[in-house]
């Protein structure tokens, strides 16, 4: 489906490598059909079941504090779902933005893998109430899956979701490899956080049509993609040089070592400062899905 135009953008990053990016490097993924812990805490308990809170709510002052000159704006619920697009039988549809009503400039953040930990930009993300898709990979996220508990649980109506157990180029596995990678992480992730995840984002955004069909087996409503990525300090993008309505933001849980000497705090400082310069809002990505 990310065919046309977001093409030529993908393969342009693809030629040019990722300049500012650090590793490992989360790429613009196209469809290719052809190419050769702890034990989870049994006490943890999903969030109360009643209707998640809308975008937002954080104080007038909280943005200051956090190096912002104007507050994040936060788009509300939609009265309606968008029309997204449909799946083959025994797959799962993929997804790399949002289809919006015209005039509507709204984007979505999602951070992936969970190597960093910073307790600081828990404190950030519940100041400003950002709701956060969290896609988290075991091997890194694992060492302390109370830390995106905390970030899950404060009032932002953030999310946990699926990034595989280990990180692989799942187009270089087999169906029954690529079935463990996902559904192991969706055993893990409802044992520690009490529901098993509907979505589901592949390494790198590389996958094939096993991908499909392992996801859909193993539980997952939809793959997400991408069409934006947040570098240490400006955005690179699948097509154009700016946001477009309905992008799904792919930053990191990444510190210093990763960063090239920058926090996470500041990588997200940047991040949100962009989205304002553009005049964009921020929903929360499940309200649309």
């Amino acid at each position: 489906m990310v065919a046309g135009t977001l093409a030529a953008g993908a393969l342009a990053l693809s030629l040019a490598g990722c300049g500012a990016s650090v590793e490992p490097i989360e790429r613009l993924g196209r469809k290719t059909t052809q190419e050769p812990s702890q034990t989870p805490s049994a006490s943890a308990s999903a969030p109360a079941s009643s209707p998640a809170p809308a975008p937002g709510g954080a104080s007038d002052e909280a943005y200051k504090k956090w190096g912002l000159t104007a507050p994040v704006q936060y788009a509300p619920k939609p009265a309606q779902k968008p029309q997204l697009p449909k799946a083959d039988p025994g797959k799962v549809p993929v997804i790399d933005r949002i289809p919006l009503p015209a005039g509507e400039k709204i984007v979505f953040l999602t951070f992936d893998d969970g190597s960093e930990k910073d307790p600081e930009f828990l404190k950030m993300a519940a100041d400003l109430k950002l709701p956060i898709s969290m896609f988290l990979t075991d091997s890194v996220a694992s060492s302390d899956y109370g830390h995106f508990e905390k970030l899950r649980d404060n009032g932002s109506a953030s999310t946990v979701n699926n990034h595989t157990l280990t990180h692989p180029n799942l187009r270089t596995l087999s169906f029954e490899a690529q079935k463990k990678e996902i559904c192991g992480q969706q055993d893990k992730l409802e044992q520690r956080f009490g529901q098993r995840p509907p979505l589901f984002r592949p390494p790198f955004g590389n996958y094939n049509d096993d991908t499909l069909r392992a996801a859909s087996e193993c539980g997952v409503s939809s793959i997400l993609l991408w069409r934006v990525s947040m570098q240490i300090n400006n955005f690179q993008y699948a097509q154009g040089s700016a946001l477009q309505p309905g992008d799904i933001v792919l930053a990191h849980f990444r510190g210093p070592s990763e960063l090239k000497g920058a926090t996470e705090i500041q990588m997200t400082t940047r991040m949100l400062q962009r989205i304002q310069e553009q005049g964009y809002k921020i929903g929360r990505l499940e309200d649309y899905l």
